[in-house]
Formats: structure tokens, sequence, C-alpha cells
């Protein structure tokens, strides 16, 4: 894995412009319930930091305040590779889940062709929407789905489709709140594995919110903790997993556990 010193690793290398988004002093609350308070997070570009904590801590809250869905009390900075401000950077977002009428003829080409479109296509599309949307749908191995009904897709084909319409047009920041819950193993290690690849190939900053502890492992740069309504530590994921106060919320300890042995067990920990 490889992690980023803002000033040094991002100098030159990020031709978008972003190098590194600081969170600091967060809070939120809502109806007068406190949520999120003393938030302190510093993410690099082409690192991929999840977010993980029990139910109910605050985790896509968190997405939500960055995303500006929702007020904010604190700093949101995005900074260059010389530490100086930057415009407000494009994000992607690929939220828990999508409610569909499983009836509904839409496919997946009348989806990406309403977010592109200004006005309404009834009979046909351009040519050059079509090759746009097959672009975009290759990014995650999902160009075969371009013609498929979005409520006969599969949780996997979905959140293949949603994370290809994030990415179009490519954002400096992506976020990804759960967005492999349900699916099954073999379609989280291929989401996990496309995720990186797009890392990789776009440095790309990516936040995700998982319970699925064994893949973070394996595929995150850094991990943050969220527990009462605070991040109570933040590192690597060997760091995190052996912190005391992450044993005790999980029951797992990295230093005696190799997770990538135990998914079953991590999973049912989870639903604790």
């Amino acid at each position: 894995m490889k992690h980023h010193n803002c000033a040094q690793s991002c100098q030159g290398s990020c031709e978008c412009g972003l190098c590194c988004t600081k969170i600091k002093n967060f809070g939120v609350t809502r109806s007068g319930i406190e949520i999120l308070r003393a938030v302190n997070l510093h993410i690099h570009c082409g690192d991929l930091t999840a977010i993980i904590g029990p139910n109910g801590a605050g985790k896509s809250t968190l997405l939500k305040a960055i995303l500006g869905d929702i007020p904010h009390t604190g700093e949101l900075q995005f900074l260059d590779a010389k530490d100086e401000g930057t415009i407000r950077p494009s994000m992607g977002y690929v939220p828990q889940k999508l409610d569909l009428d499983s009836s509904s003829p839409t496919s997946v080409l009348d989806l990406f062709a309403a977010a592109h479109t200004k006005i309404p296509i009834w009979f046909a599309y351009p040519k050059k929407i079509r090759e746009r949307v097959r672009e975009s749908l290759a990014r995650t191995q999902g160009e075969h789905l371009i013609n498929k009904r979005l409520g006969a897709l599969s949780g996997g084909e979905l959140q293949r489709v949603l994370l290809a319409l994030s990415l179009d047009p490519i954002p400096h920041i992506l976020l990804l709140d759960e967005p492999v819950s349900g699916i099954d193993q073999r379609g989280l290690e291929l989401f996990y594995k496309t995720v990186s690849t797009l890392r990789e190939n776009y440095d790309l900053s990516i936040i995700l919110v998982s319970h699925d502890l064994n893949l973070v492992a394996e595929y995150a740069d850094r991990v943050a903790f969220v527990n009462n309504k605070t991040i109570e530590c933040v590192g690597t994921p060997q760091e995190v997993f052996s912190n005391e106060k992450v044993i005790q919320t999980f029951g797992l300890d990295w230093s005696k556990r190799n997770l990538n042995d135990e998914k079953d067990r991590v999973a049912n920990a989870l639903l604790v």
C-alpha cells in the first residue's frame, strides 16, 4: 500500500490540482441531537480511506456533511500540493441503496441519459450518448448491462452501474457509503478490486464507509474508526485493528488473527 505525504508525493503528480482534503474539528447536530463532534481527518489524493465503526456512530452522516447535503461546524479544506486552497472539487457519490420500482421499464442507458442530457429523449439516443455510457460502464466492467432494466439488476450489478455513474465525469473525490451491502462475497471482492484499480488509474481520493473489515484490511491505505460521536483512532489497517477500542467493538485483534481466513467470523461479529 502507498501512503502519500501531501507536500512530497503530490507535487506535480495531481493533475486535478487537488492534493489533500482536511477535515478539521467537524461537528454535526440535527434536531438538537449531536451526531458528530471534534472530527479531524486528513485524506490524501490517491489514497483509499475507510471509515469503520458500529451502527449509528455517524459514518454516513460524515459523508453527507462532506458532500454538503447537511450542515456542519468546523472546516473542510481542499488543498493543492503547495498546501494552498483550491476551488471546491467535484465529488462522486454511491449511496447505500437505491429504491427502485422493479416493474419500471427504465434501463441503465435511460439512467445515464437522464443524468447527461438537459432535455428529455423519448424515442432514441444520440450515438455519442450511447458511446459515452458504454465507456463509463467499462470502467466498472459493466458495459454489458447498458440495455438491462434497472429493476432486473442484481445487487452487485446495480452497484457497478451506480459506481460507473458516479465516475462520469471523473471526480476529484469519490465517496462510497456502504456500497456493497447485501452483495455476496464474489461481488464484494470484485467491487473492491474495481475501486482499487480506479484509484490507481485516476489518482482519486476515495472515502469508503464499510463493515467489510477483511476487505478494508486488504485494500484500504488508511482506516478511521468512528465511535462515541468522533474519530477515536486513525492509521494503517494494522494499527487501527490492533487498537484496544476497535478490538472491544468488533472482537478482533489484528496481531492474533488473519482477517482473510476469518471472513465468516468477522461478518457474524458485525451483526451483533
